[in-house]
């Protein structure tokens, strides 16, 4: 992930954080989070079963931008989820540059 595609999502998320108190009859965002945590949190499931879906027929010669756009779904509604409890994507993105060059089982195993 580039430096621009990190201001993309920590931009998507400053956009997501403002919307939590907005009205939720103008925009999709408000409307999750006036719903309640569920809702995101509903949404992040069925999203990522639309993406496992997707992942298993581009496996299969299917359509790739359709599985781009499912991501593009969980990650949307993950950032929602996160926002909820006052995580940004650019704490995600610190967690993840913590973890790079490491080995997967060793950082799994280092864990509480």
């Amino acid at each position: 992930m580039n430096a621009s595609s990190t201001d993309v999502l920590a931009r998507l998320s400053a956009t997501i954080a403002a919307r939590k108190e907005g009205d939720p009859n103008s925009s999709y965002t408000a409307k999750l989070f006036a719903k309640g945590e569920d809702a995101a949190l509903k949404k992040v499931g069925e999203e990522a079963a639309e993406f496992i879906m997707a992942a298993k027929d581009a496996g299969h010669g299917g359509d790739v931008d359709k599985l781009v756009g499912e991501a593009a779904d969980v990650w949307f509604h993950m950032l929602v989820a996160l926002a909820r409890h006052n995580v940004g994507a650019v704490e995600v993105a610190a967690e993840l540059a913590r973890r790079e060059g490491l080995s997967g089982l060793e950082e799994k195993a280092a864990r509480p």
